[in-house]
C-alpha cells in the first residue's frame, strides 16, 4: 500500500547533491568579485566537474564572455544572472514542438459506437538494462493513473526473462494490467496483442517496454522497427512517444548511450532517473545540447510519486537555490 498523502521528492530536493558540489564552488568564485581568466578558468572548471562535459562547457563559457563584453559587465553577480539564464536556454532548446497528435490520443478513424473514441496513445519506452527502465514505466504508469487515465503495459522485452516478470511485478503494484508472452516470443506480437487489448478496452495509453540490448544495435533498431511496424497495422500514427530512460549516475556514459539509442530509433523524449543519486545533474546539459531531444521527465527519488514533468526553469532554479 502506497502512502499517497506523502509528498513527492521534489525536483529542488533532488539535485542536493549536484548543488552542494556545484554551487559552492560557484559561490566562491562569485564572491570574489573578479572578472579576470582565473575566474573564466575556474567556472569552466566548475562546470566540467557538475558533468556538463567539456564541449558544451567550452561553448556556454565562450557565449558567456561575449555577452559579458557586449553588455559591458563587470561585477560577477551579473554573470551568474546570464549563466542562470544560459543554462535555461539550452535546456528550451531541445524542446521539439510535437504534432498534436504525438501529443494526444489520436481519433479513431473506424467506424465504432461512439464518435468520440480515441484510439490509445502507444509509448514505446528504450534504454539499457539497469536505467530504471521499469521503474520508469512503473511511475510513468502511476503518474498517469492520478491524472485519472487508464494504462495498460506490454511485456515486449522477451529476451529476459526477468524484464517480464518485474514488469508484471509493477503492475501489480500500479493496479494496470500487463500483457506478456513466454520468454523468447516475439516482440511484435506481444505488441499486437496489447494494442488490441487497450483498444477493445478503450484504455488511454499502451506503454511498450522493450529490449535494452545497446551491444547489438542493428538486431535493436530490427527489433524496434518491427514492434513500430505491427502497431501502425492498427493505428497508422503509432507509436506516438519514444522515450529513452537514462541513469543520470552514469553522466557521460548515459551520453554516449542516448547517442546510440538515437541512431537506432527516432526519440521523442527523455526520461532520466536517479537524479537524487548523483552530485553531476549537469548531465543534462551536455545531453539537450548535443542530442537537441527533450528530457520529458525526471525521477526525482525512490518512492513510486518521485517523479515530474522535466521544467528547464524549475530545474535551472533547482541548481542556485
Amino acid at each position: 500500500m502506497f502512502d499517497f498523502l506523502r509528498r513527492p521528492k521534489q525536483v529542488k530536493e533532488s539535485l542536493t547533491k549536484t548543488r552542494q558540489s556545484f554551487l559552492s564552488k560557484l559561490t566562491a568564485l562569485v564572491a570574489k568579485n573578479e572578472l579576470n581568466e582565473d575566474f573564466w578558468s575556474g567556472l569552466e572548471e566548475t562546470l566540467i566537474a557538475a558533468d556538463v562535459g567539456v564541449e558544451t562547457t567550452m561553448e556556454l563559457v565562450d557565449h558567456l564572455r561575449q555577452r559579458v563584453e557586449k553588455d559591458h559587465v563587470r561585477e560577477t553577480t551579473r554573470v551568474e544572472e546570464l549563466l542562470r539564464a544560459e543554462l535555461v536556454a539550452i535546456l528550451e532548446s531541445a524542446t521539439i514542438q510535437l504534432p498534436t497528435s504525438n501529443l494526444q490520443p489520436p481519433t479513431s478513424n473506424l467506424q465504432l459506437p461512439t464518435s468520440n473514441f480515441q484510439l490509445p496513445t502507444v509509448i514505446l519506452i528504450v534504454g539499457v538494462n539497469g536505467s530504471g527502465k521499469t521503474t520508469s514505466i512503473g511511475k510513468l504508469t502511476q503518474y498517469y493513473k492520478s491524472q485519472g487515465k487508464k494504462v495498460i503495459l506490454a511485456a515486449a522485452d522477451t529476451f529476459r526473462a526477468a524484464a517480464i516478470d518485474q514488469l508484471n511485478i509493477w503492475g501489480q503494484r500500479v493496479g494496470v494490467d500487463v500483457v506478456a508472452h513466454q520468454p523468447g516470443a516475439d516482440p511484435g506480437a506481444v505488441a499486437f496483442d496489447a494494442w488490441q487489448r487497450a483498444n477493445a478496452r478503450r484504455m488511454d495509453y499502451l506503454i511498450v517496454d522493450t529490449a535494452g540490448r545497446l551491444q547489438t544495435k542493428v538486431n535493436l533498431m530490427k527489433e524496434l522497427e518491427k514492434i513500430a511496424r505491427v502497431l501502425k497495422k492498427n493505428d497508422p500514427t503509432a507509436p506516438h512517444e519514444t522515450y529513452l530512460v537514462l541513469d543520470a549516475v552514469t553522466g557521460q556514459n548515459g551520453l554516449q548511450q542516448a547517442r546510440a539509442f538515437k541512431e537506432a530509433t527516432p526519440l521523442t523524449g527523455l526520461i532520466l532517473t536517479k537524479l537524487d543519486g548523483t552530485a553531476k545533474g549537469g548531465i543534462v546539459f551536455a545531453i539537450a545540447k548535443e542530442l537537441q531531444v527533450p528530457i520529458t521527465y525526471i525521477g526525482t527519488g525512490e518512492a513510486i510519486d518521485d517523479f515530474a514533468e522535466f521544467d528547464a526553469q524549475e530545474f535551472v532554479d533547482g541548481l542556485f537555490e
